[in-house]
């Protein structure tokens, strides 16, 4: 199992804690990227001794892709992972850590993507939604898929319960698709990924 990784944060870093809470994922996790500062995912990576950086927007997806991807570079990062991270970036990123770059997203892709989907489950009246760990394209919540896990949709939920859910789903999705990834077990062909070998 081998690799550098970086995890990309906006917000409270609760699948940032189930990384660092992988005995497996951990001693790889080399750096946290937020774009915004004071988020309680900096705590948790100071906590945990890794590396952390805050780059923000500017208003220029150009600009903080190449920042974003000048601070990974210069680090020797391998692997990226975003986990709640609010921003989308685009080919500086994307063109060095193609293949290597995962997604947690709250729904089963290709239903709901976007900022939006818990509350667009939850109005469109389904019985299950879901997660899905993807690798990262050109496109918006795209990619191959990698994992997903099916999360039942309960007559009386509102935003809160499902997405508590939800994230419990996450804590377990994630770090089983980084550990895969460290492993080099996920082939892609075209719009297919497989996870290899033994989990």
């Amino acid at each position: 199992m081998g690799g550098r990784v970086a995890v990309l944060v906006s917000g409270g870093g609760t699948n940032l804690q189930a990384l660092l809470d992988d005995p497996e994922v951990r001693p790889h996790i080399a750096l946290v990227v937020s774009d915004r500062p004071g988020v309680r995912a900096l705590e948790r990576a100071d906590r945990a001794g890794v590396e952390t950086l805050t780059i923000e927007s500017v208003g220029d997806r150009g600009a903080l892709s190449a920042a974003v991807a000048d601070a990974l570079t210069l680090r020797g990062i391998d692997i990226v992972v975003s986990a709640g991270y609010m921003r989308i970036l685009g080919s500086p990123v994307l063109d060095r850590w193609r293949g290597r770059w995962l997604y947690v997203h709250p729904s089963l892709l290709p239903s709901f993507p976007g900022m939006h989907a818990v509350g667009d489950a939850l109005g469109a009246g389904v019985k299950v939604t879901g997660v899905t760990v993807h690798l990262v394209d050109e496109g918006v919540d795209s990619g191959p898929i990698v994992l997903q896990e099916a999360v039942d949709v309960h007559d009386d939920d509102d935003w809160g319960s499902l997405e508590q859910r939800i994230h419990a789903s996450e804590h377990r999705l994630l770090p089983r698709a980084v550990r895969a990834m460290l492993d080099d077990r996920i082939q892609v062909d075209g719009r297919l990924a497989r996870i290899g070998g033994a989990p």
